[in-house]
């Protein structure tokens, strides 16, 4: 991906108005961007509706503040000194989005039991907002913790996906918009939004799709890595979200006895896998436990397809979300 394409993004958005997955890579050239360099400001308030999840005992509420305990990233990784973001820290081990007052939805991986998600906090401003200038804590009313595991799916190479209610309805964040329908096509240009490797948020353009035919999913050359896992993946012109991002290529390869980011030819490596929304609104399996559903623009489903409860949830959301 070239630089350039971002700035495309930005103002084709502008002009609209554990089995653990697997890694994620960089894609030609690294287009990840922290929120202090984003000047547009539809992709500013997109971030400002995704969350980085946390374990639990990672967040220390005091007061008015929540403490976040992180690491730094370069020891965490063994990173070389020229990798990006060297002196940052990481904290998230997951990413999500807000798609409704009180609703974030996730990858499938990242949340596996009712258990593990009510062990779990969702943090919103995780993020680098003056350069040099680390986050070591958030305004404590940006925490919420997991009320219910509304549903999940994680089905090998193909989708993988959960949606969790919160234990109140988000202030200061305004839901996302979402697509529902299968609309996704081959050289649509994405803007991925998360946490890479546990990073502090970070926005990517200059990606498109490179295979949209998968059943469950579809393929980009997005700049994602783990902890991207369940970040929203917009489609750069709307701005509308069209997927989840959940597997990818190995993040890192040796340089000696370091590490850098492994980095492939904008065609090339396997791609990154992005679940499509459609497919929260498969049937339900009686072999998968917790099926869902989801989509806000609707698809109609067929005369033998019975809608799980997250799907009728999240439909009767759409007049209000989108």
């Amino acid at each position: 991906m070239k630089n350039h394409l971002i700035l495309s993004a930005a103002i084709a958005l502008c002009a609209a108005g554990s089995a653990v997955a697997a890694d994620k890579v960089i894609y030609g050239t690294d287009d990840r961007l922290d929120i202090y360099q984003v000047t547009d400001s539809k992709l500013l308030k997109l971030a400002d509706s995704t969350v980085g999840l946390f374990q639990g005992y990672d967040v220390d509420i005091v007061g008015d503040k929540a403490k976040l305990t992180t690491e730094s990233y370069a020891d965490g990784y063994n990173l070389c000194k020229e990798e990006p973001f060297y002196e940052q820290v990481t904290g998230a081990f997951c990413s999500g989005s807000l798609v409704a007052p009180d609703i974030i939805m996730t990858a499938g991986h990242c949340v596996k039991t009712a258990d593990a998600c009510e062990d779990m906090k969702f943090v919103f401003g995780f993020a680098v907002k003056s350069k040099g200038v680390n986050p070591s804590e958030v305004p404590a009313s940006d925490v919420y913790s997991c009320s219910e595991l509304i549903g999940r799916e994680q089905v090998g190479t193909g989708a993988d996906w959960a949606l969790i209610r919160l234990d109140r309805k988000v202030t200061g964040h305004q839901p996302l918009k979402y697509d529902l329908t299968d609309s996704v096509k081959n050289g649509d240009q994405l803007v991925v939004i998360g946490h890479p490797a546990g990073l502090p948020t970070k926005v990517a353009g200059g990606a498109t799709v490179r295979d949209a035919s998968p059943k469950g999913y579809f393929v980009a050359n997005l700049d994602t890595y783990g902890g991207n896992s369940g970040s929203a993946v917009f489609n750069a012109r709307t701005g509308v979200i069209v997927g989840i991002l959940v597997r990818g290529e190995n993040d890192y390869v040796y340089k000696g006895d370091c590490s850098v980011s492994n980095v492939c030819p904008s065609t090339g490596c396997r791609g990154e896998d992005v679940t499509k929304l459609n497919a929260i609104t498969s049937p339900f399996r009686a072999a998968s436990a917790e099926a869902v559903g989801t989509p806000v623009k609707t698809a109609a489903a067929g005369p033998m397809t019975k809608a799980s409860p997250a799907f009728e949830l999240l439909k009767g959301l759409t007049p209000e979300n989108n």
